[in-house]
C-alpha cells in the first residue's frame, strides 16, 4: 500500500474542480450510501486491464480508448448502448487488421459523468449560474434550480453505471462480438458512406479466413477468442467522494481498487502535484491514466510518474496527450525524451480531441483534418524518437451526429445545427470515427512495413 495513504487521505489536500455542495449532511450520506453498494467492477478484471497494457507498453499492443464526452441520463438505453458498442467494435477490427496487434478495448462509458470546467459560472442573456459539471453533479438545463448540485445525482450515475455495464458485458461475452457477426455491426446510416464498402470488404476478407479457420477445426464454438472479447470501462475520476465510496479492498491481495471503473484518469486540469486527486489516485491499484497538456514540464511529468507508479510498473500508467495540432510537435518530443531517459514504462495514447475545439456559429466544433493531423504528429514523433505510439483516446458516439466538422462525408459548418446533441463537448459520428480507424490502420500497416524493410535490409 502507498505510504500513509487511505481512500480518504485526499480530504487534507488542496482540491480544484469541485461543486459547492449546499447541503455537507446529505452529501455525507449519499456517500455512506454508496459505500454500502456492491462495486461496479471487480480487481480481477482491472488486473487484467493492466496485463493488457502492459503488452501496449511493451509494443505488442495498441489500446482504443473512447466514448461519450459525457454521458447523460436523458439519452441513456440500450439502443445507444449498442450502436456505440458497434461502432467501437467495427474500429478496433480494423485497427486490429492494420497492426496486426492485439487492440485493448477500453469504453469512456458506464462512469463518465463529470466534466472539469474551465470556469465556475456560464452567462446567459445577463443571467449568471453555476457551471454545468455533469449529471453526476447538477442539470445542464439553464435554472437555477437545475445548477444546484444534487448528491443524489451520484446514486442515479451509480445505478445508470451497473445498468449499462450489464448490457456491455452481455455484448462482449454472450455471442455478439463473435468475429462471424463481423459484418452485423455494420450501422445503418453508415452503409452509405464512403467507409460502407472498405468496411464490408474487409469484413469480407475475415469471413474468409473465419471460413477457412472452420474447415481445418477451429471454431467460435471451440474457441472462445473469436466469439468473446475483454471490454474495459474508464472515466476522468473527478468526483473523490464518489471514487473513495466505491474503493474497496481486494480480499485476494489486500490492496485497494477504485471499483468505479476499470481504468480512471487524472485530467489536465487537476494534476496538481500536491493535490486530493494525485493523492488519491497513488493509492489505488488500478491501471491509471494522466492527461498531459501543452503546460506540463518534463520535470514535472517525471515527478508525477513517481508519485503514481514509483513501481515503475508497465501497464500501471497511461499518459494521455492533448495538446492540440499545433502544439503537438513542440510539446511531445521533450516529454518522450525525458521519459525515456528515466527508463520509466507508460503507455502513450493521442487525445487529438481536447486541444482542438473551436467554435464555429456559435457551436463549440472540432474539424477532423486538425484531428487526423494531431494523430498523424503524433506517430511521426513516436517513429522519429524510437517509441511506440500506444493508442487513442478520443470522443465519439455511435449515432449520426453532427459535431465534429469534416470527413469523407463533410459536416460544414452549416450543418452543425442539424443533429447537434452533446451534453458538453462536440463527438466524432459513427462515420468519423471508423474513417479515423481505417487512416490508422493505413499509418500503422506502412510503420509495420517499413519496420520489416528495415530489418530485412540490416
Amino acid at each position: 500500500m502507498a505510504q500513509n495513504w487511505t481512500p480518504g487521505s485526499w480530504r487534507q489536500k488542496p482540491i480544484q474542480q469541485v461543486p459547492e455542495y449546499p447541503d455537507a449532511a446529505a452529501l455525507a450520506a449519499t456517500e455512506a450510501t454508496l459505500a454500502t453498494y456492491p462495486p461496479l467492477v471487480f480487481a480481477g478484471e482491472a488486473r487484467r486491464l493492466k496485463k493488457q497494457l502492459a503488452n501496449v507498453a511493451e509494443g505488442n499492443a495498441f489500446l482504443l480508448q473512447g466514448g461519450d464526452c459525457a454521458e447523460s441520463f436523458l439519452e441513456h438505453g440500450a439502443d445507444n448502448i449498442r450502436d456505440f458498442f458497434r461502432a467501437f467494435l467495427q474500429m478496433a477490427v480494423v485497427l486490429t487488421y492494420g497492426a496486426q496487434l492485439p487492440v485493448v478495448k477500453v469504453g469512456r462509458i458506464a462512469g463518465q459523468f463529470a466534466k472539469p470546467r474551465s470556469s465556475n459560472v456560464e452567462v446567459l442573456d445577463g443571467v449568471t449560474l453555476p457551471s454545468y459539471r455533469g449529471d453526476i453533479i447538477n442539470g445542464i438545463e439553464f435554472n437555477e434550480g437545475s445548477r444546484i448540485p444534487s448528491p443524489e445525482r451520484q446514486l442515479d450515475a451509480y445505478r445508470q453505471s451497473a445498468a449499462t455495464l450489464n448490457l456491455l458485458r452481455a455484448f462482449a461475452m454472450g455471442g455478439y462480438a463473435n468475429l462471424e457477426n463481423v459484418h452485423q455491426w455494420m450501422l445503418g446510416f453508415i452503409k452509405d458512406s464512403p467507409q460502407a464498402d472498405r468496411y464490408r470488404k474487409l469484413a469480407d476478407r475475415i469471413s474468409e479466413t473465419m471460413d477457412f479457420m472452420k474447415a481445418i477445426g477451429i471454431s467460435a464454438d471451440n474457441n472462445p477468442s473469436l466469439r468473446e472479447t475483454d471490454f474495459f470501462t474508464s472515466h476522468e475520476a473527478l468526483l473523490l467522494g464518489y471514487e473513495e465510496a466505491l474503493t474497496r479492498i481486494d480480499s485476494t491481495s489486500g490492496d485497494w481498487y477504485a471499483t468505479s471503473g476499470h481504468m480512471i484518469w487524472i485530467g489536465d486540469r487537476t494534476r496538481q502535484l500536491d493535490h486530493a486527486h494525485v493523492e488519491y489516485f497513488r493509492g489505488i491499484k488500478n491501471p491509471i491514466g494522466l492527461k498531459c497538456g501543452p503546460s506540463l514540464t518534463p520535470d514535472n511529468l517525471i515527478e508525477l510518474i513517481d508519485a503514481l507508479n514509483p513501481a515503475n510498473e508497465a501497464g500501471r500508467l497511461t499518459l494521455i496527450c492533448r495538446f492540440g495540432h499545433d502544439k503537438v510537435a513542440d510539446s511531445l518530443p521533450k516529454l518522450i525524451r525525458a521519459v525515456e531517459k528515466e527508463g520509466r514504462k507508460v503507455v502513450w495514447s493521442c487525445d487529438p480531441m481536447h486541444g482542438n475545439t473551436i467554435t464555429l456559429n456559435h457551436y463549440k466544433t472540432r474539424p477532423f483534418e486538425r484531428i487526423l493531423s494531431e494523430v498523424e504528429s503524433f506517430f511521426q514523433i513516436h517513429r522519429a524518437e524510437g517509441t511506440h505510439p500506444g493508442g487513442i483516446h478520443i470522443e465519439m458516439t455511435g449515432k449520426d451526429v453532427t459535431e465534429c466538422t469534416g470527413g469523407a462525408r463533410a459536416v460544414t459548418a452549416d450543418s452543425l445545427s442539424d443533429r447537434y446533441h452533446t451534453h458538453c463537448d462536440p463527438r466524432l459520428n459513427a462515420d468519423q470515427a471508423l474513417e479515423l480507424a481505417f487512416l490508422l490502420s493505413e499509418r500503422m500497416k506502412s510503420g509495420r512495413d517499413e519496420k520489416r524493410l528495415a530489418i530485412a535490409n540490416a
